[in-house]
């Protein structure tokens, strides 16, 4: 789940938590005790993949969504958000899948670098997001492409 979507480290930190309090006590009260956070941790994280369907995107599009998204956008921002999330995907998939081990390669890793951040330019709304917003969104995105890749998450669940 990390490799498609980075921005859920907190369930990943949270269930590191519960391991380390589990190996510090095993009687049986801790067992317990582990066992209801570990159950209040899976009911978090179908939360949070339900989240992706009532917001109508598939996990990449949500993924790419999450780290877009911004606390103080409007309804209307957010629908545009969640097209430029489709469109975004669409167009890096399609970018990407004719790049053989692309992560390796200084060129088109430059190419996919400014392909993203030209996009982004165009797509996210002026205002809310400054061209300094758009910057960092396009680091954060081609981040997490970058680690998507390299990590070769199943390939129906990459993004290429």
């Amino acid at each position: 789940m990390l490799a498609l979507n980075p921005m859920r480290m907190d369930y990943y930190k949270k269930y590191q938590e519960i391991i380390a309090d589990y190996n510090r006590e095993k009687d049986r009260v801790s067992i317990e005790e582990t066992f209801a956070k570990v159950m209040d941790l899976l009911a978090n994280l179908d939360d949070e993949q339900r989240r992706a369907m009532e917001e109508g995107l598939s996990e990449e599009e949500y993924a790419l969504f999450c780290l877009l998204q911004r606390d103080d956008l409007s309804k209307a921002d957010r629908e545009r958000l969640k097209q430029v999330s489709r469109k975004m995907l669409k167009a890096l998939q399609d970018l990407l899948a004719p790049l053989e081990q692309w992560t390796q390669k200084e060129q088109t890793q430059a190419e996919v670098e400014i392909f993203i951040l030209d996009h982004l330019y165009q797509m996210l709304p002026s205002p809310p997001f400054t061209e300094d917003d758009k910057h960092a969104a396009a680091k954060e995105v081609y981040s997490f492409v970058w680690n998507t890749s390299a990590a070769s998450v199943s390939p129906g669940a990459a993004i290429a």
